[in-house]
This record gives C-alpha cells, structure tokens and sequence, in this order.
C-alpha cells in the first residue's frame, strides 16, 4: 500500500515537473537559425535603403561608371538635394502631403474612436447592426462612383478629397473595437453610475487605457495618407496641390522630363534627383517609426484577440 501510493505521489510530481516546450531553452542550432534569418531579413531590407541613399549622394562620373546606381559614393555630393530644394514644388508638395496626414489623422482617428466605442456597447438591436455595419465596409464603391461623389460633392482640385475618403477604415475599425471590448465592463458602469456621460467615460476612462491601439492605428492611418497617390491623381490637377508621393512618381515615371515640374533648369543625373526625391519622401514617416514601435505588438494583437 506505502508502494502504491509512492509511486502515484512520484508520478505526480514527474507530470508537474513538465515544462511546456515553450519555456524550454532553445538550443544552439535553433538559435543560430533564428540570427542568420534575422540577420539576411535585415539585409533585405536596409540594402534597398543603402542604394537609394547612396545614389542620391554620388556624382556623376561614378553614376555613369556603375551604371546608374551604386551602392557607396566615391565622392559624396548634395548636389541633388540642392537642387530639387532650389524649386518650389518640393517644398509646396511636403506642405500639402504634411497638412492631409495630420488632419487625416487626427479625423479618422476621432471617427474610428467613436464608432468603435459605440459598436462594443450595447446597441440597439445588438449583434445584427454591428454585423451589418461590417458588412458594408466590406465592398469598395469602385473608382467610377466615388469619383462622380467626389465631383457632386464640389472636392475636385481640394485637399478634402485626398482626405476624406480615408478617414474610417474597417480593419482599424475591428481592431479597436475588440480592444475596447477587453475593457472591463465594470469601470464604465461604475462611471455611469456616478454620473459620467459617454463622452466623459470615453475621455477619462477608455482612452487613457487604450494608448497602445490608438498609437498604431494613427500610425496605419499616417502611413496611408502619406504615401498615397492615387486619389490625387485622379481628382487633383492643380500641381501647387500635389502632395510628395504624386511628385515623386511622376517624376520617376517621367524621369528627366519632370524636371520642369521641380522648376529646375540644370539639373545633376536623373537617376540622382529621382533617389533625392525618394529619400526626402520616406524620411519623414520613417521618423515616426521608433517612437510608436513599442506599442505595436500590444496594439495590434490584444486587439485582435476578441472579436
């Protein structure tokens, strides 16, 4: 009987002296994989970045040399920053490309906030309205009609219409709204009962527990207001209005022939105004990166957890 029941105590503690894998610690292999993957990841990315860069800094003896683009300058130059500064339409482009992510921020994300909100309560007729408000998020209205919209509307050749057809995007919409919805229950009704509108429940309450969603989701709408081009070509021909990415594609498209564009009349080699261009487009939304990093990982997967 003593035997029986040491061997039961025994295979009791062998179960609960059992790790998961996951906290088991990887072996040497394992690790060395995961850094050379990491390591060629990194290279992939900061190679492209190194060439771009690096071109727009060379001269032209050895841009001719290397045959266009080259991967560390000889003889570093800024000759192509000076000269697309020169002109007035880099400037003017980084002014407007400047004021549509900003105030295309901050409206979508004072839209998505609210909506979301309000979807994770309690709603009239509860589940069914939030389904069908998903539903119809789900289909783009197609190029034709939101054009003729943006034209009854009076938009043509304004800011408004680079922003307000991005100010509420469904996949933000869901991931805010399940981060809203792991808040627990219990503040907001402590808060109601004391008194609190829901204008003062989602001020005091709600945000300030919601910053890491918030930053991503302003930094995915930044993003996307910056680097879009499209709308602009379609309902902007004024050029004192294009934003940056509408100047550099045109001018990478066009390449030597937009020069007029930039208001220059020399100019160095194309292939270095164009990489010029390119860096002044990416420096600015690539500043914001680092400062919003750290709440990626908590924005984006509590908020995709529950739905």
């Amino acid at each position: 009987m003593a035997t029986t029941l040491f061997t039961k105590k025994a295979s009791g503690l062998s179960k609960d002296s059992i790790r998961p894998v996951w906290k088991e610690k990887p072996s040497a292999l394992y690790q060395t994989i995961k850094a050379v993957v990491l390591v060629l990841f990194s290279i992939s990315i900061l190679a492209p970045i190194l060439l771009v860069v690096s071109t727009s800094l060379a001269d032209n003896e050895q841009l001719v040399a290397a045959g266009g683009f080259v991967m560390w300058p000889e003889r570093p130059t800024l000759e192509a920053y000076q000269v697309i500064f020169r002109g007035p339409m880099v400037i003017q482009s980084l002014g407007v490309s400047l004021f549509i992510t900003v105030v295309g921020t901050l409206l979508a994300l004072f839209v998505t906030i609210t909506m979301a909100y309000a979807t994770s309560r309690s709603v009239l007729f509860g589940r069914p309205v939030i389904l069908a408000i998903l539903f119809t998020l789900l289909f783009a209205p197609g190029l034709i009609p939101s054009f003729l919209m943006i034209r009854e509307l009076g938009l043509l050749d304004s800011l408004w219409s680079l922003i307000l057809p991005g100010i509420f995007g469904a996949f933000n919409f869901v991931v805010m709204r399940s981060f809203f919805m792991n808040i627990p229950g219990e503040l907001i009704e402590s808060a109601r009962i004391d008194g609190a509108s829901d204008w003062k429940i989602l001020w005091k309450i709600v945000l300030p527990l919601s910053k890491a969603v918030v930053a991503v989701v302003g930094l995915f709408y930044a993003v996307g207001f910056w680097n879009s081009f499209f709308n602009a070509l379609l309902y902007i021909n004024d050029h004192s209005k294009w934003p940056i990415q509408l100047l550099l594609r045109n001018f990478v498209v066009q390449g030597s022939g937009a020069a007029d564009q930039l208001g220059i009349t020399t100019t160095p080699p194309p292939q270095s105004i164009q990489m010029a261009v390119v860096v002044v487009a990416l420096v600015p939304i690539l500043m914001v990166y680092p400062f919003l990093q750290k709440h990626f990982t908590k924005g984006v997967i509590t908020g995709a957890v529950k739905g």
